[in-house]
């Protein structure tokens, strides 16, 4: 007896022995993973950032689409949606399928607990999150820990964070968060993510118009997305029960319940026949890409966009871009200019042009671009001929293809040999010309004019310009010299390839329709280069500016200096202007009949003299703008065709409707140092007065710096006023800023912050304040300070001293 009670008393203490060391054991282990616990407070902003789309706005805010985030390299759809703007069906039917008892516990399931340690305990492999929000942690706040092996420890980090999740948010906030973040299945270029996403690739509708029936087939699909692939078994293992708890818990009636069950669903790609009490007849999956969705979603300018995110992407990083999204980003497109080249290329048609028409030969395409040469910003764009409404082909010739400019380079030749000290009048023969070079046939180069006619005449170069003629061309090369030439081209943002030559003067130079108009842009504002830019404005969607071009202190190059720039100018106002048909002008059909034009045609020639690029670059006093047209993956097209009957109508006419409605005006008068010199040849170009450069600004150093006697933009105003007196511009108003911020002040901006700008009422949305502002933050006095205090009073207690120093607020830094 006293035997059985010394081991009872042994078994006892053995036993709370290692209830106190394996309750020490959890203890450690539970301050372990605390401090290992992500913050529960980041749910909210983390679920934006994961799905928030990155949007991008025209230069007038309408919204041009959305670029679509990504996960690692897998682009995803989403798209952040209330809880009131989801079917009520929906929230229903997730309930009664994942989480009967979601409105009863407080983020955890004792029963699917009980389950998990029961696993546990026979070894097998810790599975499934019993709780919505459970799988909201496990899909937000621990994504990145259970895309390795699940453990034991994330199972109870999942619980521990449930727990506080659930004490710091709503139901309808958890519930809302949810079904944001959820994974719908695989949506193609995209991977599927939220309700929006979901109501969009299986139905085409939004989440706000899901019926019953949608609702239930969406809610089947959360635990396995490849349910889709089998319709008919989908629908009467997994549909069917959910119709049946739902009406058990009360959240739709039987005979809604029957009604739904006989709705002739049809999910994206297939084909389902019912009989009358909804059951399925048939079912054919017909095509399995249906519920595909596009990795950028825009109905306006998808080439232009296309640059957008290769510009963004560029700036901040594929990261910030796609993992983060909520970028709101502001664009240099202009809708009108937008519209005009659009609308010229679907009016623009396949055949031969017999009159001032447009037409391109079968087989090909076109690209366009048109910029402000003030400010090199891109306002229009298409890279494909297009056709109807037809979605055009994704590859943008207007910026990536790199294409041989033909004679289009001239002018910026020819402007190189102004700069050097040669004028309009400086004379060149248009004879045969050749040197070594072992890149040639033969060991020679011997270039010719079109089609092998040469005048043999000395003339002017700006006769030799006018009339594109090649031997004249070569020889200012010479004048020039490559090296020169070449190191103008490399600053204009168009350099010659690796190892071309001579030949480069007459076009063989590789580069983009929307570069090559940035390298005309300085004959028009003074002889500045800037690289095309799509984005005047990138700030996260609560309101934080990544990026403001206007702010952007990177300065234009100086190419050439304002007088050769202006006599440049002259000279390509020439090549449009000086000579008609009948006497070998090439530009004639860009003229526009109220505005004054300036530019260049360019032909590239195939193997045997068939043409393979036709261009025509050129500008106005407001904008400048490019065509390309040739074949998608190179090749001739017939002789017929010539850049001067092809390209220079297309671009007259964008520039037609881009000018539509504005004042005509000249370009900007000439500036100091420079003067008309009469006619270069009476006998061949009778009514031209050429500009000149007074030859004391040749010796200037175009790279001193930039001249304050520039070119300015012309700016319209199209508005009226409300009285001449008052000034008061009824399409603008005055605002209060924060100028920390760029946007509206709000009650919590501190006076020091506000100050008053006019504001277009038009852009008002792009000042938007943060829609959820957060007060400041309150802060402990400094002690020093309250000692002081102390002091100042004779050591009488300060209010509250007892329980905390007094707080004071401080303006935000």
């Amino acid at each position: 007896m006293i035997f059985f009670l010394r081991f009872t008393k042994f078994l006892t203490s053995l036993v709370l022995a290692a209830l106190v060391a394996g309750l020490g054991v959890a203890a450690a282990y539970g301050t372990k993973w605390a401090r290992e616990l992500p913050d529960y407070r980041e749910l909210d902003s983390l679920t934006r950032q994961l799905g928030a789309e990155t949007k991008v706005f025209a230069r007038d805010n309408t919204p041009l689409g959305s670029l679509i985030p990504k996960i690692g390299e897998q682009a995803i759809s989403r798209t952040i949606v209330n809880l009131n703007e989801i079917s009520p069906f929906m929230v229903a039917a997730l309930i009664a399928n994942e989480d009967r008892t979601f409105f009863q516990h407080y983020g955890l399931d004792p029963r699917g607990i009980a389950r998990q340690f029961q696993r546990l305990a026979q070894g097998e492999e810790v599975q499934g999150g019993s709780t919505l929000t459970n799988q909201l942690v496990k899909n937000t706040l621990l994504l990145d820990e259970y895309r390795m092996a699940r453990t034991p420890d994330r199972k109870i980090k999942e619980w521990m964070l449930s727990m506080q999740v659930e004490r710091s948010f709503t139901k309808e906030e958890i519930l809302q968060n949810y079904l944001n973040a959820i994974y719908w299945g695989d949506g193609g270029p995209v991977e599927l993510y939220g309700i929006h996403s979901a109501a969009q690739a299986y139905f085409r509708t939004t989440p706000k118009n899901l019926t019953l029936a949608q609702s239930v087939y969406l809610t089947t699909l959360v635990p396995s997305a490849g349910r889709y692939f089998d319709y008919k078994t989908n629908r009467t293992t997994y549909m069917k029960p959910v119709l049946t708890r739902m009406v058990a818990d009360g959240w739709i009636t039987q005979a809604q319940a029957d009604a739904a069950w006989k709705e002739k669903l049809q999910p994206r790609g297939w084909q389902v026949q019912y009989d009358a009490s909804g059951n399925i007849v048939t079912a054919k999956l017909v095509d399995r890409k249906a519920k595909e969705l596009k990795a950028v979603t825009t109905t306006r300018a998808p080439h232009f966009m296309g640059q957008v995110e290769s510009e963004l992407v560029r700036r901040f990083g594929r990261e910030k871009v796609y993992g983060s999204g909520g970028l709101r980003v502001y664009t240099t497109l202009d809708p009108k200019i937008q519209n005009a080249v659009e609308q010229t290329s679907r009016e623009t048609y396949y055949g031969y042009m017999t009159a001032q028409g447009q037409a391109l030969p079968y087989g090909s395409t076109l690209a366009a671009v048109i910029i402000d040469p003030f400010t090199s910003e891109v306002l229009g764009m298409v890279g494909q001929k297009l056709v109807g409404n037809e979605p055009p082909a994704d590859w943008n010739n207007a910026a990536q293809g790199q294409r041989q400019v033909g004679s289009t380079i001239k002018p910026l030749l020819y402007t190189a040999a102004l700069e050097k000290g040669a004028t309009q009048f400086t004379r060149m023969a248009d004879q045969k010309w050749c040197t070594r070079d072992p890149g040639s046939k033969g060991g020679w180069y011997c270039p010719q004019d079109y089609e092998g006619i040469q005048t043999n005449r000395v003339m002017t170069i700006r006769e030799g310009l006018d009339k594109s003629l090649n031997l004249v061309a070569i020889r200012v090369a010479e004048y020039v010299g490559l090296d020169t030439f070449f190191n103008k081209l490399k600053l204009l943002g168009v350099p010659p390839n690796d190892g071309t030559s001579w030949a480069a003067a007459l076009g063989a130079v590789e580069t983009t329709p929307v570069k090559l108009a940035a390298a005309y842009a300085p004959f028009v504002n003074g002889g500045l280069y800037r690289p095309p830019r799509y984005i005047t404005r990138v700030t996260t969607a609560r309101g934080e500016v990544l990026f403001d071009a206007a702010n952007d202190a990177k300065l234009p190059t100086r190419v050439w200096s304002p007088q050769v720039a202006y006599v440049g100018l002259d000279m390509i106002k020439g090549v449009v202007n000086d000579l008609d048909d009948a006497q070998a002008g090439l530009a004639q059909r860009a003229r526009l009949d109220n505005w004054p034009v300036a530019g260049k045609t360019g032909t590239t020639n195939g193997i045997t003299d068939g043409s393979k690029d036709l261009w025509f670059v050129g500008t106005t006093p407001l904008y400048t703008g490019a065509v390309w047209v040739g074949k998608q993956q190179s090749g001739e097209m017939p002789k017929r065709y010539y850049s001067g009957w092809v390209s220079a109508p297309i671009w007259k006419r964008m520039m037609q409707l881009s000018h539509k409605d504005l004042t005509p005006r000249d370009f900007p008068p000439p500036p100091a140092g420079v003067y008309y010199g009469g006619t270069p040849d009476k006998g061949i170009l009778p009514e031209v007065n050429a500009a000149m450069v007074d030859r004391s600004y040749l010796t200037r150093d175009p790279r001193q710096g930039i001249e304050e006697e520039l070119p300015q933009a012309p700016r319209y105003r199209e508005t009226s006023y409300a009285s001449a007196s008052s000034g008061t511009d009824p399409r603008t108003v005055v605002v209060d800023i924060d100028k920390t911020t760029g946007k509206i002040a709000t009650e919590f901006t501190p006076p020091a912050n506000v100050v008053q700008r006019r504001v277009d009422i038009e852009q008002l949305p792009g000042y938007a304040p943060d829609s959820n502002p957060q007060p400041l933050r309150d802060e402990q006095a400094d002690p020093d300070a309250v000692k002081l205090v102390r002091s100042q009073v004779g050591g009488t207690p300060v209010p509250n001293e007892t329980q905390s120093p007094m707080p004071e607020q401080k303006q935000k830094p």
